[in-house]
């Protein structure tokens, strides 16, 4: 996985509640082989109209909104299925951060475990976030981009205007996020002292130890 350390991007607004895992992958781009053939999928039935074409309606199909690495999303994003395809087809997209003030558990642990950060902050921050959206929206996009920046280290997220919120996240997850690892890999990491520790055991075959207590 690519470490995480810090980010700065403007965001893409998808402000639905409750978008599920059906809604972020469709079921029928399930069947792929390759995880990059996935962006292909990716809020599918939001991106293309009934004859196949492209929705220029939606954001992920309008020139502004491309390139960009964080979604903003609305409450309890990645409810529904477990499947794991919806990370996956988020991160083909090259998104790098969701931003909620809620996220489905099962969807957030699949997202953490695969190198993408579930961001949840408070609801005060999310209306700052959503009215920064909707200004950029109303200009049609005539006004400078701008972007927020995610510090993963500090567990910050800043905005233009100097606000800063803190976020949180399991000293575990932080750890595997930062170095690019998955959870075997974090284990890896740890080779060298568990191959000590191996060896220091086979010093006592039958388990029991010696000690000096004088």
């Amino acid at each position: 996985m690519q470490p995480f350390e810090r980010l700065t991007s403007a965001v893409i607004p998808i402000l639905h509640n409750d978008i599920d895992t059906d809604q972020i992958i469709p079921a029928r781009y399930l069947k792929v082989t390759d995880k990059n053939g996935l962006a292909e999928g990716l809020f599918a039935r939001w991106r293309y109209l009934p004859d196949g074409s492209l929705n220029m309606d939606f954001p992920l199909n309008q020139a502004r909104y491309q390139g960009r690495q964080i979604l903003l999303a609305g409450d309890n994003f990645g409810c529904g299925s477990s499947r794991e395809h919806a990370p996956w087809a988020l991160i083909a997209w090259n998104i790098r951060v969701v931003i909620s003030t809620s996220f489905a558990d099962i969807f957030r642990n699949n997202a953490l475990k695969n190198g993408l950060l579930p961001l949840q902050i408070d609801k005060e921050t999310h209306a700052r976030l959503i009215d920064l959206a909707e200004q950029e929206r109303r200009q049609n996009g005539a006004a400078e981009d701008w972007a927020v920046t995610v510090d993963l280290a500090a567990q910050t997220l800043t905005l233009p205007d100097g606000f800063q919120a803190h976020f949180p996240i399991e000293t575990f997850h932080k750890t595997c996020l930062l170095k690019g690892l998955d959870s075997l890999g974090y284990l890896l990491d740890f080779s060298a002292q568990i191959d000590a520790y191996e060896q220091s055991e086979r010093a006592y075959p039958f388990g029991v130890r010696r000690y000096d207590f004088a």
